[in-house]
C-alpha cells in the first residue's frame, strides 16, 4: 500500500510551549502522547464527526496499545505539525498513525495507536462495540504513514 500523499494527509498544528521542554532542550516524550490525542480529535472533527457528537451518538474510542519512535528533538518554540492517517482496521478496533513533522517536512517522530470503539451511555463505559459506520466512515480507507 502507498504511503499517502502530503495533500491527502490531514495535519495539526502544534507550537512547542516552554512547559513542553524538559532539561535536555527538547519536548518530554509525555508529550507526544497529548499530542496524538489533540489530533486525533482533530482529524475527526475535520472528518466530519466532531468528537461530541461521537460520543452523543453512544460511542467512545479507548487506547489500548501505543508505539512512538523517536528521531530527533523538538524545541521550544518550533512550529510543527502532526499528520494523521488510519493505517488498519479490526472487528472493534482500528489503528491511527501519527507522524510529527517540522515545517522543512522532516519527519522527527513516528507514533500508532490502537483504538477501540466502546458503547456509552450517560458517561458510564458499555463495553467494546463494533466499529460502527459513522465512526468508519469518518475514518476513511487505510493509509499508513510508516
Amino acid at each position: 500500500m502507498a504511503a499517502p500523499t502530503d495533500s491527502e494527509v490531514f495535519t495539526f498544528p502544534v507550537n512547542v510551549r516552554y512547559m513542553e521542554v524538559d532539561v535536555q532542550g527538547v519536548v518530554f516524550n509525555g508529550w507526544y502522547l497529548t499530542y496524538f490525542d489533540d489530533a486525533m480529535t482533530a482529524f475527526f472533527n475535520h472528518r466530519g464527526l466532531p468528537y461530541l457528537e461521537m460520543m452523543a451518538a453512544g460511542y467512545d474510542v479507548q487506547l489500548v496499545r501505543s508505539e512512538i519512535d523517536y528521531r530527533s528533538g523538538v524545541r521550544f518554540g518550533e512550529s510543527i505539525v502532526v499528520a494523521v492517517a488510519p493505517s488498519r482496521f479490526g472487528r472493534t478496533s482500528f489503528t491511527l498513525d501519527f507522524q510529527v513533522r517540522r515545517d522543512n517536512g522532516e519527519a522527527t517522530t513516528n507514533g500508532r495507536i490502537v483504538y477501540v470503539v466502546v458503547g456509552i451511555e450517560n458517561g458510564t463505559v458499555l463495553g467494546k462495540r463494533e466499529i460502527p459506520p459513522l465512526i468508519r466512515d469518518a475514518l476513511g480507507d487505510p493509509r499508513p504513514l510508516h
